[in-house]
Formats: structure tokens, sequence, C-alpha cells
């Protein structure tokens, strides 16, 4: 990925555990809070926002205008691309992929004041978030809504609105999202052989338990 700005990642900027010969690198114009904690090997891209509290892991990549609220935890070899708003308290597990523009709620009513017309502060609501498993990837423009779990390796389709959880392995696309297929680790639309469902990339095959896909050959 390569920022549309001239500005390039600052190596001083931002430093990791020093038995770590790998740093974390940050683009000058980054607003990344000193009270934040960004794994080796880590990018953050020009006019991205990390908040206090805010943990990322190794090797992830953080895009233009990106902004990761107080306390958001993300693990290793992520993808937050350009202009995603990742509110807090989500997490977010290894490998993910958070498309442009992509916004992780955390708010079940919102409003901007009270029923008596106060502007409503920090103690009149409480976060709600998002949770993400492993691998999972969210398309371009799509929208979260909290409370809800985006299953191991699943997929939500671009432009889609999530208002319940997500099986892992499972595509999910529409408004309100809902399942139209499943994917393996690949990210490619499994094929039905039978009872199961084979990857066309890796051949691995899968096995439908309920309402969840599991992998035979792991």
């Amino acid at each position: 990925m390569r920022p549309t700005s001239p500005a390039q990642p600052d190596p001083s900027r931002e430093a990791t555990d020093s038995t770590d010969a790998r740093r974390a690198s940050c683009a000058p114009t980054a607003d990344v809070d000193a009270a934040a904690v960004v794994g080796a090997g880590t990018r953050v891209w020009h006019l991205a926002q990390i908040r206090e509290g805010a943990r990322l892991g190794d090797d992830c990549i953080v895009g233009r205008g990106a902004y990761l609220g107080a306390g958001v935890v993300v693990g290793d070899r992520c993808k937050i691309q350009n202009d995603a708003l990742v509110y807090e308290p989500a997490e977010l597990g290894d490998g993910v992929f958070v498309g442009p523009a992509v916004v992780l709620t955390n708010d079940r009513t919102p409003r901007a004041v009270t029923p008596d017309g106060a502007l409503k502060g920090a103690s009149d609501w409480v976060p709600v978030g998002i949770r993400v498993g492993d691998g999972a990837s969210i398309g371009a423009r799509a929208v979260c809504v909290a409370p809800v779990t985006i299953g191991r390796w699943a997929m939500v389709a671009a432009g889609a609105v999530v208002t319940r959880d997500v099986p892992d392995h499972a595509l999910v696309a529409g408004v309100p999202a809902r399942r139209i297929g499943w994917v393996g680790r690949a990210g490619a639309p499994l094929v039905a052989d039978g009872d199961l469902f084979v990857c066309p990339v890796t051949g691995t095959r899968h096995r439908v338990h309920g309402d969840a896909l599991r992998e035979e050959d792991r």
C-alpha cells in the first residue's frame, strides 16, 4: 500500500521493545499518542490517528487517515486501510483486513443529547465493541453496527451493513448483511462437493456443523 502523500514513515517516530532490532515507523504527519503501543515492523501512514491505550501488534499497516480509538486492540499482521474508523472498544485478531472507509461503530443508540436536551458526555452512554476473528476481511465502506462478532476467516462484502454476528468462514453481503456463501483462508468462495465445501485455491476441505463451517484438514 502506498500513501497518496509524499510523507514517508519515519523510523525515529516510534520504537518497540529495545531488544527487537525492528522498529515501528510512523509518517511525520501521523498522530500517535504517547500512551499507544505500536508493535515491531508496524507502519503508520500520513494523517492516521492512534489514540491513547490502543495496542497494535507486529507487522501491521495503518493507512492514510485511518482512526483507531482509545484502547482498541489490533493483532499481528493486520491491514487497516485508508480512512477506516475503528472505534473503541474494538478488538481485532491476527491477520485481519479492514478495507478503505470501513466503520466499526460503538454505540447501540446514538444520540448527541440526553432526553432533556443536554449535550451527552462520556458518562451518559456505554461503548460497545466489534470483535473480529483471525484472518477475517471487511470490504470497503462496510459498516459493522456494534455489538457484533465477525468470525475467523469470514469475509464481509464491500458496502455491507453488518447487524448480527457473522460465523467463521461466512461470506456476507447486503443491507442488512446476510450469508451468501462460504470462503476459505485464501478468500475464494468454496465449491460444494457432496457434503463438503472445497477451497479452489488450496484444496482444503470444509464441513458444515450446525450454523458453522469447520476445516476438515486441520
